[in-house]
């Protein structure tokens, strides 16, 4: 490659290029050759495709991309100029492709999305849910240049962004640009990234360094993998930016040594970079220089610490270290050292070009721009997204994501990887940014996001990431080395059916002690999943201790029995039972007990589910009662629901009347509505009380006149109840207290009424009303 000595000579590059490489109406096969598309067979296709071209000999160019995002329907390929996107492209099929879409300009109808058969397929990706509200930043060339060609990536306008402050900008216009964007760090921190900048550049240290942080531990997180794969020179470039801006010369980029393609990917841009003279000495003839090295890391989670990062690049044992001073004092080899991580390098050059305004305008007041998320789990469609910030985990999950798989029930969903906190479908519409992740007990971590459903044991999902933190602990700190390994073995006594009373406020406390005594962010974070789990599932904790009972069929624990009225005698639970514990009577089959490990062969191998698993209460109570045990298990089940979900199952509406209202008024409102009940609020619409049928009553047999107004005749101590309150412990309330309207309030906004006639009969819903003497 010719050297680059000027910014003239790039600008007159990148006119030449644009025309050759991304010329209109050009026909090009963006074929996806990120790694998740190259499990499932990219590279055989884009051979055949390769082969057909020649064969036909048409003029058709072969791309091969970074991650195009729709993981789960990959090989993905787009088709230009028609502008086609096809999905789950087989190599035997392939072919196809070239005898139909350049031959006809029609689609191969087989390659296109549809969410099921009986949809319409979608030609274009602007059309497909998973792309509609995603915004791309960090991801703008990945899926749309070759990662391999740095003529690519300048043809698509890269390296704009260093003519720009090398025509126009000092330094400190820089980092002030930055600073105005308000971007924070997305590798889980999130610090604003312009003042740890300006720290650095203020620093009279006359050798600086950068560090680009690629070390991604979280288990189903690619985001990081996906840019340095699919879009190297982003990170280059917005490494240069760095160094200009805070006077800094060498730069490292550390990847863990699992991302071997992204490594290959990396030096090759880099020898690009420099032989075209984008990197080195004298960058476009400006006199500044820059270069770039990799360090490889060998997997340990704890290195994505910034201090033991840079210990473990100096050849140290990656462990953490006391701040201050922090790296922006004294860093690598006792440097002032700036380390971003990929994701926050790869968006400033965008960031430079359109304008720190621009950036800010995009995502929330506090937390500026797109995030991506590598979103897995039990999700229909997984990948790769990027998103605004302030969208919704609803947005995200359901319109994205496409829903839970097999239409179950949303669970929870895990942000921020082993570190970050189990979210439940009550915070499903809250808006993802730093801020409000952390008011619930979670992170943004560095973007993985982990779906789950119904079928998922959530004391299990704790022990696995905690399991994780606690094998990749460094040890430096007793608090987390011996404090992670006892919460540890108190979820497997729980799990395994030996969890005693007070073990969960023993893992409560273990929690906060590990996290205020960890030096680093591995240890005090380490807790999250836990705690969040026992804040928002402690009924499950209590069931596993309580009832040795695990409702999700996870854990190895619970009542083995086989229902007889379902079983077709074939005799397979006996055939895997490595104990003996399954029986053989002329008529059926059984479970001993006694020789029973819960080991749960039985349960998976049977064809037909007639092995249950249940609680051994409701053994005893189907035997004492002659109750069938589903039916005792369906109330426990609905004693389960929460007054949102009765008020989800059931038509209401909000009827309100002023306090400086009259009787009168309230009465003729009851009865238009058709209503036994009603609000009473305030000038400010927040409530003070409400009105019912027996309030009518009573101003009756007092020979109250109903021209009094409502607010002299109101009560003052009623009981409103959260809309996440369980049905059984409402009843007990009203129970208790006397009551027959209960408000359902969420903060100060009214969600609702429910009378105890609506909560006995999901309960019970053979009887009626049997409580007519608690008023």
């Amino acid at each position: 490659m010719q050297k680059l000595k000027s910014i003239e000579e790039l600008k007159n590059l990148r006119e030449l290029l644009v025309e050759d490489v991304f010329r209109q109406r050009k026909n090009t096969l963006k074929v996806c050759c990120g790694l998740p598309c190259s499990t499932l067979g990219s590279h055989k296709v884009a051979k055949v495709l390769e082969e057909e071209i020649s064969k036909s000999g048409n003029q058709i160019d072969i791309v091969k991309t970074g991650c195009q995002g729709l993981c789960q329907r990959g090989p993905l390929i787009k088709i230009e100029p028609y502008g086609y996107f096809y999905q789950r492209v087989r190599p035997e099929k392939a072919k196809e492709i070239i005898s139909t879409t350049y031959s006809t300009g029609l689609p191969v109808r087989e390659f296109l999305y549809r969410d099921s058969f009986l949809d319409a397929p979608k030609e274009v990706m602007d059309e497909i849910p998973f792309y509609k509200k995603q915004l791309k930043i960090a991801l703008r060339n990945t899926g749309n240049i070759d990662p391999f060609n740095i003529h690519h990536y300048i043809a698509n306008g890269g390296y704009g962004a260093i003519e720009k402050i090398f025509s126009s900008m000092r330094p400190e216009d820089v980092v002030e640009e930055v600073k105005r964007s308000n971007i924070r760090g997305r590798g889980g921190a999130g610090f604003p990234t312009g003042i740890k900048w300006n720290y650095a550049k203020e620093n009279p240290s006359k050798v600086k360094m950068v560090i680009a942080n690629g070390d991604e531990g979280d288990p189903g997180a690619f985001m990081d993998r996906s840019v340095m794969e699919g879009d190297p020179h982003s990170l280059l470039e917005g490494m240069v930016i760095c160094g200009y801006a805070i006077g800094a010369n060498y730069g490292f980029i550390y990847v863990r040594h699992e991302y071997p393609l992204a490594i290959k990917t990396l030096k090759l841009a880099i020898k690009q970079a420099e032989e075209i003279g984008l990197l080195g000495r004298n960058i476009l003839g400006k006199g500044f220089d820059f270069t770039v090295h990799i360090r490889e890391g060998a997997g340990a989670f704890v290195c994505g610490e910034e201090t033991a990062l840079m210990a473990s690049i100096e050849g140290k044992r990656g462990m953490p270290r006391t701040r201050p001073p922090f790296p922006v004092e004294s860093g690598l080899w006792e440097m002032p050292t700036v380390i971003n991580n990929v994701e926050t390098f790869a968006n400033i050059p965008y960031i430079i070009e359109k304008g720190a305004d621009w950036f800010h305008n995009i995502g929330t007041q506090n937390s500026s721009g797109t995030k991506v998320f590598a979103l897995a789990g039990k999700v229909k469609n997984t990948g790769l997204v990027e998103v605004p910030m302030g969208i919704t985990l609803r947005e995200i999950i359901f319109d994205i994501g496409g829903g839970i798989i097999q239409n179950k029930r949303f669970k929870a969903v895990q942000t921020g990887g082993p570190s970050g906190g189990c979210i439940p479908e009550q915070y499903l519409d809250l808006p993802v940014d730093f801020d409000s992740l952390a008011k619930i007990g979670s992170i943004m971590g560095s973007g993985g996001m982990v779906v789950m459903d119904e079928d998922n044991c959530m004391v299990d999902v704790a022990k696995f990431f905690l399991s994780f933190t606690q094998s990749e602990s460094c040890g430096k700190c007793p608090t987390c080395r011996i404090g992670t390994y006892q919460m540890l073995q108190i979820l497997e006594k729980i799990t395994s059916g030996n969890g005693e009373p007070g073990d969960i406020e023993r893992l409560e406390k273990l929690g906060e002690l590990v996290k205020e005594g960890s030096l680093c962010g591995l240890g005090k974070t380490a807790p999250n999943p836990v705690l969040t789990t026992i804040r928002y599932f402690r009924d499950e904790y209590e069931e596993h201790i309580r009832e040795k009972y695990c409702r999700a069929k996870v854990c190895n624990i619970g009542i083995h029995r086989i229902d007889q009225m379902e079983c077709i005698l074939c005799g397979i639970c006996k055939q895997v039972c490595a104990f003996d514990a399954v029986k053989e009577t002329r008529r059926d089959f059984f479970i001993d007990q006694d020789y029973c490990t819960k080991c749960k062969a039985c349960y998976y191998a049977c064809p037909v589910g007639a092995v249950k698993i249940i609680k051994q209460r409701f053994m005893r109570l189907e035997e004492e009662l002659k109750i069938p045990y589903e039916e005792i298990e369906a109330i426990e089940r609905r004693s389960r629901m929460t007054l949102k979900d009765i008020l989800k199952s059931k038509p209401h509406i909000i009827v309100t009347v002023k306090k400086n209202q009259t009787i009168k008024d309230a009465v003729q409102t009851m009865n238009e509505k058709n209503v036994s009940g009603i609000f009473v609020v305030d000038e400010n619409n927040k409530l003070v009380s409400i009105f019912t049928e027996r309030d009518i009553v009573r101003c009756a047999f007092n020979n109250i006149h109903f021209d009094e107004t409502i607010e002299n005749i109101m009560r003052h101590d009623i009981t409103t109840l959260d809309p996440s309150v369980e049905i059984s412990s409402a009843i007990n309330v009203a129970s208790r207290k006397k009551i027959r309207h209960i408000p359902v309030v969420e903060g100060d906004n009214i969600v609702g009424m429910l009378t105890f006639r609506d909560l006995v009969s999901y309960l019970l819903p053979e009887i009626c009303y049997v409580e007519e003497s608690v008023y």
